[in-house]
């Protein structure tokens, strides 16, 4: 599928009722795929389908818990059985979470990792076969967490870096099948993913999002996937902020803790 389109493909997307999940729904149905549509919020899937299919686009949405492993392999079979297979699977789903370590209870650490980590994991484990006979694509909605420290989101972080070591260890292990993997690093996207971020004792924090640089759309961020995805990259970071984040955490770790640090501080107020 290298540097083809993806018209006729099926294109299975986690997370898809809302953010960035829907908009790169709507951007791979534009360009004639087929979609699933996996989303534990069913009445928000239900939606997210009846508009996909008004721009005329073939989709099946199945609610989906992403932490529960059962859910996942039954989610993917169905998909398979509707369409005969998975091109491209987008690991999407996520939570957040805003506490200090300190604070935190071992709950809310277990929470994130079962959606952000063991949800792309069961997915993969169930598509991988299917992934595997097309030749076919994994993107990963990973974060800038994924790749460098992120102060007040220990938890977060851990589960994105979790996400990094997996998908590019499993890249190296089905190069050889024509599958792909790639790795997607997006900064601070203006979704509702912030506002129900967990906090110390796992309930919705009312603690204000800090943040640097500025924020991306959705829709922004969707054509940036869906181009990567038609060369089939490695890793994008989409950011300018992103991308200085990313050389800095590497060439100089101290000099961009103590930056990251003084810009988040007010995390941990």
């Amino acid at each position: 599928m290298g540097r083809k389109t993806f018209s006729g493909k099926v294109v299975v997307v986690t997370g898809a009722a809302s953010g960035i999940g829907l908009a790169i729904c709507e951007r791979f149905a534009k360009a004639g795929a087929l979609l699933g549509l996996l989303d534990m919020d069913a009445i928000r899937l239900g939606k997210a389908e009846e508009m996909i299919g008004d721009h005329g686009a073939q989709c099946f949405s199945v609610p989906c818990d992403v932490s529960r492993q059962d859910a996942c392999t039954t989610a993917i079979d169905r998909i398979i059985e509707r369409f005969g297979g998975i091109d491209v699977l987008v690991n999407n789903a996520g939570i957040t979470q805003r506490s200090a370590f300190v604070d935190t209870d071992i709950a809310v650490f277990e929470r994130v990792m079962a959606v952000n980590f063991f949800g792309a994991l069961y997915c993969t484990k169930a598509a991988i076969h299917s992934l595997i006979r097309r030749s076919g694509l994994i993107i990963v909605n990973e974060s800038i967490a994924g790749i460098a420290p992120l102060l007040g989101r220990t938890g977060y972080s851990a589960s994105k870096h979790a996400l990094h070591g997996l998908f590019t260890s499993l890249r190296t292990e089905i190069r050889g099948t024509g599958t792909h993997v790639m790795v997607v690093c997006p900064g601070f996207v203006e979704t509702n993913l912030q506002t129900r971020a967990l906090g110390a004792d796992g309930n919705v924090t009312v603690r204000p999002q800090s943040r640097v640089g500025g924020q991306q759309t959705p829709e922004k961020v969707a054509d940036i996937i869906y181009k990567g995805a038609i060369r089939r990259k490695d890793l994008l970071v989409l950011t300018p902020v992103g991308k200085i984040t990313w050389w800095m955490s590497r060439l100089v770790p101290p000099l961009y803790e103590r930056i990251m640090a003084k810009q988040l501080k007010s995390e941990l107020d």
